[in-house]
Order: C-alpha cells, then structure tokens, then sequence
C-alpha cells in the first residue's frame, strides 16, 4: 500500500520551518486585546522589548492593553524598528494612547476609516498589518471576533501563528 503525501501541506510546513530558522530580523505583528490585566502586560512589553532588542521590525496597532505594552516595549529597545498603524486618525485614539504614539516614528494614520465603527476599522488595520508582517503574535479571549479572524486571515496567508488566550 503506497502512501500519498499532501503536497500543500509538506510546502506549508517548509515554508514555516524556514521562516522559524531564519537567522536575520523578521517582520513581526504583535496585536491583542484591549482588556489586559496589568501582570499580561508587562510580559508582553517585555516580549516586545526583546524582539526588538534582537534585531526584529514589530507591527502593531495603536490602543490601550496588548498594543500599549508592545508600543512601549519597542519604543525601549529601540523606536525605529517599531511601526505603528492606526485603524482611524490619531484624534480618535484614547488620550493615553496619543502621548504615547506621539514618540512613534513610523505612524501610519487612516483617516479613511474614521467614518466606520471601531470594530470595522480595526479589521481592515488588522488586514494591512498581516500584510506587511512574517509572523503574528496575538493575545486574545475566546470570543475576540475581530482577533481571531485576523489570526485566521493570517494563517491563510501563510504566516506564521503564535495564539495566546487569557481566558
């Protein structure tokens, strides 16, 4: 009995088992919730701050919980391998969040969005950070709509996925 290999799946595989060996500065999305407890979020500035530290370009999106902590832990290691794009304009982000985004260096707006619900826009801000990153990083809780869709949008694309839940 002869046995068929699926060759999508051995090309997926490769494709990740490259991505994971590769030696040099990757591209890396690090999105989450906005609900985060306060420990939660010092690892993830902390997990931010070092894969900046080691080279790595970080993608995020501005906003209070998981964003604000990776902001803040690439802005330490070093600002100019973080970027920052919004869903809408800065004016629209919380108040706390636009002290921060103003020591960002690369700060992309979306003033185009800004007549659509928060919810509609951050999933087209997902869509272009997935589109610009190697791996993603999530945070999530189970019923995180939004953030698992992106996740799942990413692993269509062949990114690689790294999920992690609260709840």
């Amino acid at each position: 009995m002869s046995q068929s290999i699926d060759l999508p799946k051995v090309d997926d595989f490769l494709q990740e088992l490259a991505t994971i060996q590769q030696t040099g500065s990757k591209r890396i999305a690090l999105l989450g919730s906005r609900h985060v407890p306060i420990t939660h979020q010092n690892l993830i500035e902390m997990m931010s701050y070092a894969l900046v530290l080691e080279g790595n370009r970080l993608i995020t999106s501005g906003s209070t919980g998981t964003n604000f902590a990776a902001i803040r832990g690439a802005l330490r290691a070093d600002p100019s391998l973080l970027t920052v794009i919004l869903p809408q304009t800065m004016d629209r982000q919380p108040r706390e969040s636009r002290e921060q985004l103003e020591n960002v260096m690369n700060l992309v707006e979306n003033p185009e969005n800004n007549s659509l619900s928060l919810a509609e826009a951050s999933a087209l801000c997902n869509r272009e950070i997935i589109s610009r990153c190697q791996q993603l990083i999530s945070f999530a809780f189970h019923d995180s709509r939004t953030l698992l869709q992106t996740c799942q949008d990413a692993e269509d694309q062949r990114k690689i996925v790294t999920l992690f839940y609260f709840d």
